[in-house]
């Protein structure tokens, strides 16, 4: 990473570690996604199962489960990473994430994919939040815009990967169980890795606190020498509640509760949306529904560069405009995508992905981390993403009980209204930065 302090002399161990840990946060949270994409590749393949009877209300239930469990899991697992640390909240996720990837691959049944769909939720929950925890506890503040804006296309590159990757795996292998199975064994590997190579902070390793080996003073994190004196002890409870009582913590995840329903709507639906608009099987529809996700990376990186560059670290900007723009593009999805042409949905999906994906990231990552502070990183990240997941059930089980009454049309409608809502809400913020919005009201 670059120097933050002019003449700033880097030190060979800590830099190592600094390049370790973004490398192993980064593949872990990436590896969540293999698992989390099996299920909405699946579906294609459950639907034709004659040996199977779930229906795609079933299947709406049980995408409601293991969004009530992420969102749920967002809150405990965000406070508990400022407490105990994100290596063993984290290990924990990922292993029940492989149990539960495997246990799902071997059901039949509605009550066990419904069981075991809420355990996923839980183990997939346990890793943004205390693995953005993880990176503020080795990258400071003044280089923390730029980091994150590259670590959190993590969740871009997963997404583009995973679904593909597990379609591919079902057609391969010659049935969707084994959209479980394989992403399940891939991830096993990257548990091994992190087991190996993360540590929680440089103290664990014998070097000093990053703000400490960047000489960057605590006024840096935005509070007066008098607040200093009585700001609470990390990880404290009293710490923690301030986060949670943060008002732009809040209307961030108010934001991100409007902006999330579309990404999971594609995340759950998109293969199935795509399978029956051109007839297509588990891995071509996987891989192009796949556009959406490989627009994040670039979408993730023009936002932050554009945010800082173009509107002076304002967020709000660039994520009112995108979301306004997305807000007509979805109005109109379904009557451009009739022309059935495997491009043009594409393009379309791609199109999505790059005008949500830059704001998702600048509410998710950048600000959650800016306005929780490093002390309070996890649960402002927690706060945040747990909202946004609320909203994501909507998102992930709307297509399934509505899409036959409501037709697509009605599905992209609703999406439309809910990003619409979220550019809104962030309008009076347009100007908003970290140091002026700290003590801020709703």
């Amino acid at each position: 990473m670059t120097d933050v302090i002019k003449g700033f002399q880097k030190d060979p161990k800590y830099e190592f570690w600094r390049l370790r840990i973004f490398g192993i946060t980064w593949l872990a949270y990436a590896g969540f996604y293999l698992t989390r994409a099996s299920f909405s590749v699946a579906k294609i393949g459950i639907l034709e199962d004659p040996n199977l009877s779930l229906t795609t209300e079933n299947m709406g239930v049980i995408d409601g489960l293991y969004l009530t469990a992420y969102a749920v899991g967002q809150f405990v697992w965000g406070m508990l990473g400022d407490k105990v640390g994100t290596r063993k909240i984290v290990l924990l996720g990922l292993i029940g994430s492989i149990i539960t990837g495997f246990a799902m691959g071997v059901s039949s049944i509605m009550l066990a994919f419904g069981v075991f769909a809420l355990l996923q939720g839980l183990s997939q929950s346990t890793g943004w939040a205390p693995l953005a925890k993880n990176i503020t506890n080795w990258f400071s503040l003044r280089e923390r815009g730029v980091v994150m804006g590259w670590w959190a296309t993590n969740y871009t590159i997963g997404g583009l990967i995973g679904a593909p990757f597990a379609g591919l795996m079902a057609v391969y292998f010659g049935g969707w169980r084994f959209a479980f199975f394989i992403p399940a064994i891939v991830l096993a590997v990257i548990v091994i890795l992190f087991f190996l190579l993360q540590k929680n902070k440089p103290q664990d390793m014998g070097l000093p606190p990053i703000e400490e080996y960047h000489r960057e003073e605590p006024a840096s994190e935005e509070v007066s020498n008098d607040e200093i004196i009585s700001e609470p002890e990390e990880g404290s409870w009293k710490s923690i509640i301030e986060v949670i009582k943060n008002p732009m913590v809040l209307r961030l995840g108010a934001v991100y509760f409007f902006i999330k329903p579309t990404r999971y709507a594609i995340l759950f639906w998109g293969p199935l949306y795509i399978s029956e608009l051109l007839g297509t099987g588990m891995a071509e529809s996987a891989i192009v529904n796949a556009a959406f996700f490989l627009a994040g990376p670039f979408s993730v990186l023009a936002a932050g560069y554009a945010s800082d560059i173009i509107f002076q670290s304002r967020r709000m900007p660039y994520c009112v405009i995108s979301m306004f723009a997305l807000a007509i593009l979805l109005f109109f999805f379904n009557d451009l995508a009739s022309v059935h042409s495997s491009l043009v949905s594409a393009g379309l999906l791609f199109s999505v992905g790059f005008l949500i994906y830059g704001p998702d990231s600048l509410v998710s990552a950048t600000a959650a981390v800016d306005f929780g502070t490093r002390k309070g990183a996890s649960t402002a990240s927690g706060v945040i993403n747990g909202m946004g997941s609320v909203g994501a059930i909507a998102g992930g089980t709307i297509p399934g009980f509505f899409k036959d009454s409501w037709g697509w049309d009605g599905v992209f409608m609703f999406l439309s209204v809910s990003v619409l809502i979220a550019g809104l809400l962030m309008i009076s913020k347009w100007n908003a930065l970290p140091g002026k919005t700290k003590k801020d009201k709703l």
